[in-house]
């Protein structure tokens, strides 16, 4: 189940500048960087009378090298947020942002997120390569639900070589409502998922931005407090499945975390054969398809299309295709529509609408289904949204998304969601 990560950054970044009494400005690599500041007493004591209900006055003397010190670190917390999004591979090893802030998503609610964000180059030399980017989380909530992971692309040789990654522990308390589009019109159960995961993939470039891969999938799930068993439909409450995978790749993406051009294509299939500790052979195959364009400055049109089709005598409830979550049809419960097939697409307005700060928009729609040949179209459901942005890092972003869905048993479908990177 992907994460839904953490950072409502823009609640900080307002609290900085709310508590300043002079503006001033920043002007680094053709942006410009406005902020505030409060400047230092001019004086090296200030006196402060205090009188005391005896009568007797004394007079306190403020250590202004302490004020002095405190203002230093104000201005140091208020340059590190004004320099994050630069880049400066090339001048250190590792560049890394740590971030401590609250997420929310419908399946964790509230919680509290720490995040280490970097970028770094394995050839500071390289001018060619983009930066190889990896983030360490861990985000942990009231509910009872807590996840730590890393994950990230890292990039080699001129970006003939990439490896990506995504390794991650989970304990998550779920609403379930079993599988299938009519099982999720119905009442829903609930249960606490455990799901141990590593989805990694090398990539090797044969031609100019066509890549040959090779793929490694393993998840470890299980199924804790079942409210109501029979929605399991008789399967196991604990699978463990360990997937090979090959998947050609077309990728000319400018910066991979949050492109503003190109195309991205990968057909993936994964082999989990049961030798390999699944409880049967499952196969699975998975279409993404990107296209990125730039309008005008600070301005990108963005376009998702992706598929999930998995086949086997019976596929565990644990590795059918989900549709909802942060990154597709944002705004629906994650896993509320669950079935062995998953088709969505997605169109989104991306636009920066000053300094560091942006907005997007986007429409989209989803299906799910138990085979091709029972697909239908009456069952096809609507998203749509809004969302705020804020560069965390030079061309890394956080982002707020509220989504909507369509109606069932008479409720909105809507929720919010608050996490790091672009949703695709």
């Amino acid at each position: 189940m992907k994460q839904t990560i953490f950072v409502a950054l823009l609640t900080l970044c307002s609290v900085l500048s709310a508590s300043a009494q002079h503006d001033g400005q920043l002007i680094r690599d053709n942006d410009t960087i406005k902020y505030s500041y409060t400047p230092l007493a001019a004086t090296v004591n200030d006196t402060i009378a205090a009188t005391i209900v005896s009568a007797t006055a004394d007079s306190l003397i403020v250590d202004s090298a302490a004020a002095e010190k405190r203002g230093s670190i104000f201005r140091r917390l208020i340059r590190y947020f004004e320099q994050a999004n630069e880049d400066r591979t090339q001048e250190k090893k590792f560049d890394v942002t740590w971030v401590l802030g609250p997420s929310y998503s419908a399946v964790t609610k509230v919680s509290l997120g720490i995040l280490a964000s970097g970028l770094y180059r394995i050839d500071r030399t390289d001018t060619i390569t983009q930066p190889s980017n990896v983030s360490l989380y861990a985000n942990i909530s009231t509910s009872g639900y807590y996840k730590v992971g890393v994950t990230g692309l890292n990039l080699m040789d001129q970006n003939r070589h990439r490896i990506r990654y995504d390794v991650s522990f989970a304990s998550m308390p779920i609403d379930y409502w079993g599988v299938g589009y009519d099982m999720a019109q119905g009442e829903k159960s609930s249960m606490v998922e455990k799901r141990y995961r590593i989805d990694a993939e090398y990539q090797y470039e044969m031609v100019r931005n066509f890549f040959a891969c090779a793929a490694l999938d393993f998840t470890h799930a299980a199924a804790k407090k079942v409210k109501t068993p029979e929605y399991l439909l008789g399967q196991r409450d604990k699978y463990t499945a360990t997937g090979l995978g090959l998947a050609l790749q077309y990728d000319s993406r400018d910066f991979a975390p949050n492109p503003y051009r190109g195309i991205y294509l990968n057909l993936r299939e994964t082999y989990f054969p049961a030798a390999l500790g699944s409880t049967e052979t499952i196969w699975r195959t998975t279409f993404t398809g990107n296209f990125y364009q730039r309008l005008w400055k600070g301005c990108t049109l963005a376009f998702d299309a992706y598929m999930e089709y998995n086949t086997g005598k019976e596929v565990p409830w644990s590795m059918v295709a989900q549709l909802g979550g942060g990154y597709r049809m944002r705004g629906y419960y994650l896993g509320q529509y669950r079935d062995n097939g998953m088709i969505e697409v997605q169109a989104e307005f991306r636009q920066k609408i000053y300094n560091r700060h942006g907005i997007a928009v986007w429409v989209g729609a989803g299906n799910v289904f138990p085979s091709f040949d029972r697909f239908q179209w009456r069952q096809t459901l609507p998203n749509y949204g809004i969302g705020l942005r804020w560069e965390l890092k030079k061309g890394i972003n956080a982002r707020i998304d509220y989504g909507f869905g369509g109606v069932v048993n008479g409720r909105l479908i809507n929720g919010l969601v608050m996490s790091i990177n672009e949703a695709f």
